[in-house]
C-alpha cells in the first residue's frame, strides 16, 4: 500500500524533485498506521490519563491551569441557595389598649384572638371590626369555611389575615417541612398579592410567623431562597405558585388553609383551570378551611364555591349592598366630546387628594393621558403594556399621594388598593356591571367616605340598565351645567399630540409576546 503511494506521486510529480516528499509521505503513513493497531491505541489511551485521573494528553497544561484556577477561586463555584434570615420580632408595647364599647360595634378584643395579634392590630390603629369582620370572624376563628359577599375595601382582607394567624399561633407545628406552606392565599393579580403580603406583615409583626409572596415579573432566584424554609402563610398569584409547585420547591401536601381572594376576577380572567390544578395538590376539602370571597356571588361563582367548600357559612357585607353608602355616586349624560371638558372642570374646581380614571381601551386611554399632559395636568397611565417594576412605581407614588391622577383600565387597575381615593371617575361606563362595583369600590375604603362620577354617553347609555339591575335601584342622570363644558384651551407652549404606539384595542392585559409563565393572564380577544 505505502509503495503504491509511493508510485502514484512519482507518476505525477517525477522521481527526481519528489524524493523528499515521497520520504516524508511515507514517514507519516507509517506512523499512523502503527498507531491504529490495538495495543497501541489501548497504551495511548492510557497514556492521556494518569493514576488521579486527571488529562495529560496533547491540552494538558490548558486543562491543568483552568482546574488550578478553579481549585483557588469562589467565582467559578456553584452558588449556594441561602435560606432567609430569622424574621426580627420588635419589642412589643407595654400594654394593649382596650378601646371603649360603642354601641352596634365589636370590638377585636372581644374575639377570641392571641394577643400578639392584637398587639399588631393596635400598632395599625385597627379598634373596631367593620361589618364584614363582625359577622365572619367568630365563623372563621371557630374552623369553618366560609363564602363571604364582600367589595374591595369592606375589611375582608384584615377577617381572613387574623383568623388564620389565630389558627396558626394557638395550633403551632413543631417541624415542617422546608417548602412547606401552612396557609395559602390566592390572589387574581400581582398588586392585590403584594398588599395582601403588606397588611400580613404589619398584622403578624409580633408574632414572629414567616410570609411570603411570589408572582410573576419578579426575581426568580430571590423567591425560590424565600421559600427555601417552613412558611406560615404564603400568598401568590396562581401562575407563579404552579410553576414553584412544579419545579418541587413548593410542597403544598401540608396545607391546612386556603383562601381564595377575589374569585370573579379569577373567573374572569381565566384562573380557574389553575386554580383547579392547585387544588388537587392540596388536602381535600373537610380536611382544609377554606375561605372563599368575592363581590358578587352569581350562580357560577356559587357552583365553584359548593365544589371547593365542605358546608360553607355564607356572609354579606352592608345587608347584601353593591355599594356601600359611603360612596357619593353621580351619573352626568354628556356626549362624547363634551366628556374631557367635564373632566377638566373637575380637576381644576374641585377638591381631592387622589383621583382615578378608568377607561375601556388602552388607545383611548393613551390619548386621554396625552391630552392631560398637554394642558398642563400632572398625571400617570397604567396599561398592561408597562413593564412590572415601573407599574409598582407608578402605584407607590399614587399611594404616597406625589401623583395624584391616575388612568387605568380594568385589567390594569386589578388589584389596586389605595387608601385615601377621594373620586373615581367613569371616564367610559364599563361594558361589565360587575366592573362597575369593582371600580367604584376603590373609594369610600375604611370606613372612609368617597365619591363616584360616570359620563353617560351615547355609547355608555346601553350599559346603564345592567348596572341597574345589578344594583337593584335606578340611577338618576343629570345634565352638567354649561359652564362645566366649557372647552379648555391649550398652553401657547403645548406640544403637539403624540401618537400611541403598540396600544391596541385592548383593556389593557399583556400582549401574548410579552406574557410570562407567573403571570398566565388569558388573551382579551373581546373589547371590555
Amino acid at each position: 500500500m505505502i509503495k503504491a503511494l509511493g508510485n502514484r506521486i512519482k507518476n505525477l510529480f517525477g522521481r527526481k524533485n519528489n524524493d523528499k516528499l515521497i520520504e516524508t509521505a511515507t514517514s507519516r503513513k507509517s506512523s499512523s498506521w502503527e498507531k491504529s493497531s490495538s495495543s497501541s491505541r489501548k497504551n495511548d489511551f492510557n497514556k492521556k490519563y494518569d493514576d488521579s485521573g486527571s488529562f495529560s494528553g496533547r491540552n494538558q497544561n490548558r486543562r491543568r491551569k483552568k482546574k488550578v484556577r478553579s481549585d483557588n477561586s469562589s467565582k467559578n463555584l456553584k452558588k449556594p441557595v441561602h435560606e432567609p434570615k430569622p424574621k426580627k420580632i420588635p419589642p412589643k408595647p407595654e400594654k394593649l389598649i382596650i378601646p371603649p364599647e360603642e354601641a352596634g360595634k365589636t370590638r377585636f378584643s372581644d374575639l377570641d384572638i392571641h394577643e400578639d395579634i392584637l398587639f399588631g392590630l393596635q400598632k395599625m390603629d385597627f379598634k373596631y371590626c367593620t361589618p364584614i369582620q363582625a359577622k365572619s370572624m367568630p365563623h372563621l376563628l371557630e374552623g369553618k369555611d366560609l363564602t363571604g359577599k364582600a367589595q374591595t375595601g369592606t375589611g375582608k382582607t384584615a377577617a381572613f389575615l387574623v383568623s388564620t394567624f389565630n389558627t396558626l399561633l394557638k395550633n403551632p407545628k413543631p417541624h415542617p417541612a422546608k417548602g412547606s406552606c401552612r396557609a395559602l392565599v390566592l390572589a387574581p393579580t400581582r398588586e392585590l398579592a403584594l398588599q395582601i403580603y403588606k397588611d400580613a406583615e404589619k398584622i403578624s409583626m409580633y408574632t414572629g410567623l414567616y410570609n411570603v409572596v411570589v408572582f410573576g415579573g419578579m426575581d426568580h432566584r430571590k423567591q425560590r431562597e424565600n421559600l427555601n424554609r417552613p412558611i406560615d402563610i404564603l400568598i401568590g398569584t396562581p401562575g407563579r405558585i404552579i410553576d414553584y409547585s412544579r419545579s418541587r420547591h413548593l410542597n403544598l401536601s401540608q396545607t391546612e388553609i386556603l383562601v381564595i381572594d377575589e374569585a370573579d376576577r379569577m373567573l374572569d380572567m381565566g384562573f380557574i383551570p389553575d386554580v383547579r390544578r392547585i387544588l388537587n395538590q392540596l388536602p381535600g376539602k373537610g380536611k382544609r378551611q377554606t375561605l372563599f370571597y368575592s363581590a358578587t356571588l352569581e350562580e357560577r361563582i356559587l357552583r365553584l364555591s359548593d365544589s371547593w367548600l365542605a358546608d360553607p357559612v355564607s356572609v354579606e357585607s352592608e345587608s347584601g349592598q353593591m355599594v356601600t353608602d359611603l360612596i357619593e355616586q353621580k351619573f352626568y349624560t354628556v356626549a362624547i366630546s363634551e366628556k374631557f371638558p367635564l373632566l377638566m372642570w373637575m380637576i381644576k374646581n374641585e377638591d381631592f387628594d387622589r383621583m382615578l380614571i378608568f377607561g375601556n381601551r388602552k388607545d383611548k386611554n393613551f390619548e386621554l393621558y396625552d391630552n392631560l399632559k398637554r394642558h398642563g395636568i400632572s398625571c400617570a397611565l397604567l396599561s398592561g403594556d408597562i413593564p412590572q417594576v415601573k407599574r409598582l412605581k407608578i402605584l407607590e407614588r399614587f399611594r404616597s399621594g406625589k401623583e395624584k391622577i391616575v388612568i387605568a383600565t380594568d385589567v390594569a387597575a386589578r388589584g389596586i388598593h389605595v387608601d385615601n381615593v377621594s373620586v373615581v371617575v367613569n371616564y367610559d361606563l364599563p361594558e361589565r356591571s360587575e366592573d362597575y362595583v369593582h371600580r367604584v369600590g376603590r373609594t369610600g375604603r375604611a370606613g372612609q367616605k368617597g365619591k363616584s362620577v360616570s359620563f353617560v354617553c351615547e355609547y355608555g347609555a346601553y350599559y346603564l340598565p345592567e348596572i341597574e339591575k345589578l344594583l337593584g335601584e335606578d340611577m338618576k342622570c343629570i345634565l352638567p351645567p354649561e359652564e362645566m363644558l366649557v372647552t379648555p384651551e391649550l398652553p401657547p407652549n403645548a406640544p403637539p399630540p403624540r401618537k400611541a404606539r403598540n396600544r391596541g384595542r385592548g383593556t389593557g392585559g399583556r400582549s401574548s409576546s410579552s406574557r410570562g409563565r407567573g403571570d398566565r393572564r388569558p388573551r382579551n380577544k373581546s373589547r371590555r
